[in-house]
């Protein structure tokens, strides 16, 4: 079942350390675009991720551009609050990546026009937030797949 999840240059290592710990959980692959916001050896990704940094499965990519250059025939869909479809919608199977963006700005305005059609949402029942804690995010739409592929 593996689902791939990509991390377009995060900023906050609890949140990539939380994530990385989440992707064992669910048998899921990370990918991370550089640049980061933090050192890869940053003692709160580890602490976030506690001694399970060491199982995970995790690729590197130098910028975004070598990212899709490497994964051009992947499936991949997109999640960003500015998605007309919910993360409900998305049509999940093996190997998918599910790409997210950093915390402060989510993803690229260009990335999102490129893929229109693969833009998905996590809906949100309050007008006062406009998004979730990356982490969180990525655990709501990792255990969606997750339910989908294993039932």
């Amino acid at each position: 079942m593996p689902l791939n999840i990509v991390l377009i240059e995060p900023e906050i290592p609890n949140n990539t350390g939380n994530i990385g710990r989440l992707c064992l959980g669910v048998g899921a692959r990370l990918h991370l675009v550089k640049p980061f916001g933090f050192e890869i050896d940053d003692s709160r990704l580890k602490r976030a991720g506690l001694d399970y940094w060491q199982h995970l499965e995790v690729k590197y990519y130098e910028n975004v551009n070598a990212f899709f250059k490497e994964n051009i025939d992947k499936k991949m869909v997109f999640l960003s609050s500015h998605g007309t479809k919910t993360h409900f919608e998305i049509p999940f199977e093996d190997e998918l990546f599910l790409v997210f963006g950093k915390e402060s700005v989510g993803l690229d305005k260009s990335i999102i026009a490129q893929n229109l059609e693969h833009i998905y949402k996590i809906p949100l029942m309050n007008e006062n937030i406009r998004s979730l804690n990356l982490a969180n995010a990525v655990a709501i739409v990792a255990y969606e797949g997750m339910r989908q592929l294993v039932s």
